[in-house]
């Protein structure tokens, strides 16, 4: 049986009490599914690696305990990618708030062998690739304000993509030319001060 680590003892010590049986079961399954196991904390909950690459991660909140794999969306069963979909920082077995919350034991194993024979092979999860940016079109008349404003020029050719857009989309689907002015306005006394469009709902 491999080590366990003292951190994760007192993370489950410090955990709800409803959710120590579960952590306690679910780490008990895992080492002895694979007595390789290394057990680590990562951005402060519990994982257990295998082969040098992380295999699965437990963690409990003030309601529920979760538990996850790391290569989900590479194992055969649909059920792990399509909770790990809806299910957002909630492992892949959605909130589990008591160990009837769990698979039985027999699929949970076959789960965890699965996860550790993709580590054998060297399967790496891949990478999303990045969406492209399309290029964005400024109208001839906000390129003309914003000539005649040097300071806000030169945030908005500095600011981020979103930004801009937000701008943009603001400025373009004013209905009249009265609200497309009075809008072209406000974007560049907020832009010459270095504020984003939505910058009011922004966290300080």
């Amino acid at each position: 049986m491999a080590k366990k680590e003292k951190a994760i003892d007192a993370y489950i010590a410090k955990s709800a009490d409803f959710s120590k049986p579960i952590l306690n079961h679910i780490r008990e399954l895992v080492h002895k599914t694979c007595p390789e196991v290394e057990e680590k904390m990562k951005w402060s909950f519990p994982h257990f690696d295998y082969k040098g690459e992380m295999m699965c991660s437990m963690a409990a909140f003030k309601q529920h305990a979760s538990f996850g794999f790391w290569k989900a969306a590479l194992m055969k069963d649909p059920a792990l990618a399509e909770m790990a979909k809806s299910e957002v920082a909630m492992g892949h077995l959605g909130k589990i708030t008591s160990l009837k919350d769990l698979p039985a034991d027999k699929k949970m194993t076959a789960w965890i062998k699965e996860a550790m024979k993709l580590n054998e092979q060297g399967i790496k999860v891949a990478k999303p690739k990045p969406t492209e940016k399309k290029e964005l079109v400024v109208p001839d008349y906000f390129t003309k304000a914003l000539s005649k404003n040097k300071k806000a020029k030169q945030v908005f050719d500095n600011f981020a993509f979103s930004h801009r857009k937000e701008y943009l989309q603001w400025i373009t689907e004013a209905k009249t030319e009265e609200t497309r002015n009075k809008r072209m306005a406000t974007a560049l006394e907020w832009i010459a001060e270095g504020k984003g469009r939505n910058w009011k709902y922004e966290r300080k």
